[in-house]
């Protein structure tokens, strides 16, 4: 199939095709006479790959490194240590995040709730000094607990 025929059944535009035959995530194509690419049934496959590893974290780098030449022959110890590898990576950024969406809710939680009698200029100020004092929002990868717990809402 030519070019655009394999753009429009992958679903990936005809640039970023000839993109990824210049990093050798696909083989060079067989030229027509006329200079045309063409494409066999194997490219469909590959690009669905290369599409699929990218929305799972892959980079062109580590998906180079797992796809064979040949579809057909999967190193198989190599792809099944960079599968692992990705998802210790995913574990490894979902606790980061989880830790970071804590500190978030925190600092939002310090912010909408003020101590009874506090204007919002002084519970501004209490807020502030608890962010520099690493009290709220921390940023080194543990959780972070308000030192005061707050009282009721204002609006």
């Amino acid at each position: 199939m030519k070019i655009g025929e394999l753009a429009q059944a992958s679903g990936v535009a005809a640039s970023r095709i000839r993109f990824y035959e210049a990093e050798g995530l696909l083989p060079n194509a067989q030229r027509q006479a006329n200079g045309y690419r063409e494409y066999d049934d194997d490219a469909l496959t590959r690009l669905s790959l290369i599409r699929r590893a990218q929305n799972a974290g892959f980079t062109l780098d580590e998906i180079r490194a797992i796809l064979p030449p040949d579809l057909k022959a999967w190193p198989h110890d190599t792809l099944l240590e960079m599968l692992r590898r990705k998802v210790a990576e995913i574990d490894a950024l979902a606790q980061k995040l989880a830790v970071s969406k804590r500190n978030l809710t925190s600092l939002i939680d310090a912010i909408e709730h003020r101590e009874a009698g506090e204007d919002c200029v002084a519970a501004s100020q209490r807020v502030l000094a608890s962010v520099r004092e690493g009290d709220i929002g921390g940023d080194n990868g543990t959780e972070i607990v308000p030192r005061r717990a707050p009282v009721g809402k204002r609006a």
